[in-house]
């Protein structure tokens, strides 16, 4: 995302570091990360107005047709044949509300390739970070702005995209766009993860450039990197906060916005038996008499009231590393070159 091209950065720097300013530093980096601003900036605009615009023709249609957190499949009374009208509901606004993840899912993946990882990989490769560190500015206040304004204006502009999507999801209701809390595109859409996710990318994209020196190569490893990152945190997600187990001694059915994480059936004396146990076939039966199962059965999920709380927790977990990757990053600056 940045613009700079090494004889502008060598240029600039000569000028900033000559000029003798406190602001001379700062003016360098937003001179380099003008195209990066300027990216996120039209990325914020367009964003932000096409979710204004679904947000609201999506609220009009539910209050127009009476489908407000109605699903396909309901067991709400007030829902029954209403599936054609959720099945036009999502044929009519599922692509835009899609389109709208999908940007806000990739938001860290992009940041990391093209924010984090040239940002010094570019001037080691060029040569150009010479200029300003043999001038007045030293190596920890060179690497500190380097990473402020780009981490400022990443999130910023995260932010501003995850309040859009976050008010057309609730106008559009997760229930009647399919499109729940638990999801894992849907989690990593919602409140602060993106932000906190998109931070954590840039932190180990710059580190990844300083290590390695080489813009392209830097990039290849920020996705790969990213992407584990990305996957460790779905496979723990549901390990965030204590499952809560609902026993249905007489039959039941959860809300469609519980993250059903297992289920199974109960015996007479009360004991759980997980789903499986008794598999299908002629003898399940025989099975199910052995295990003295009655109609009974039992969950253990998440309620949509841990969805909140998982968020801000999974979102601490990111900042917490996105700061152990930059202390890191000063650490390997100061040995480099202080």
């Amino acid at each position: 995302m940045s613009t700079a091209t090494e004889p502008q950065t060598a240029g600039v720097a000569r000028r900033a570091a000559g000029t003798g300013r406190r602001g001379g530093l700062l003016w360098v980096v937003w001179r380099q990360n003008r195209g990066m601003a300027l990216v996120l900036l039209a990325l914020l605009v367009a964003g932000g107005i096409g979710m204004a615009v679904q947000g609201s023709a999506m609220a009009g249609y539910l209050a127009e047709h009476d489908i407000a957190g109605c699903a396909l499949i309901s067991t709400d009374p007030r829902c029954e044949n209403v599936q054609s009208a959720v099945e036009d509901f999502r044929a009519a606004y599922g692509n835009g509300f899609r389109l709208a993840q999908l940007l806000l899912v990739l938001m860290p993946a992009l940041i990391g390739l093209f924010a984090g990882a040239p940002l010094f990989s570019r001037e080691l490769e060029n040569g150009t970070h010479k200029l300003m560190l043999t001038q007045s500015v030293g190596p920890l206040r060179w690497v500190g702005a380097k990473l402020a304004l780009p981490a400022v204006l990443t999130a910023v502009a995260v932010a501003g995209l995850a309040a859009g999507y976050l008010w057309m999801w609730r106008s559009g209701g997760q229930e009647t766009l399919g499109a729940y809390w638990y999801s894992d595109s849907g989690f990593l859409a919602l409140g602060p993860v993106p932000v906190a996710q998109s931070l954590l990318a840039f932190a180990v994209g710059a580190l990844t450039g300083l290590l390695i020196r080489r813009t392209v190569a830097a990039m290849v490893v920020t996705l790969g990197v990213t992407g584990v990152l990305l996957l460790a945190f779905t496979l723990v997600r549901s390990s965030l906060l204590p499952p809560v187990i609902t026993d249905f001694p007489h039959g039941g059915t959860m809300p469609d916005n519980t993250w059903i994480l297992a289920e199974g059936s109960l015996t007479t004396s009360g004991e759980r038996l997980p789903e499986g146990t008794c598999s299908a076939g002629p003898g399940m039966e025989k099975c199910l008499l052995a295990h003295h199962v009655d109609d009974g059965s039992y969950v253990v999920q998440h309620p949509a009231a841990h969805h909140w709380p998982m968020a801000w927790l999974e979102s601490g977990i990111a900042l917490a590393l996105a700061a152990v990757v930059t202390l890191v990053i000063c650490r390997v600056v100061r040995r480099k070159f202080g």
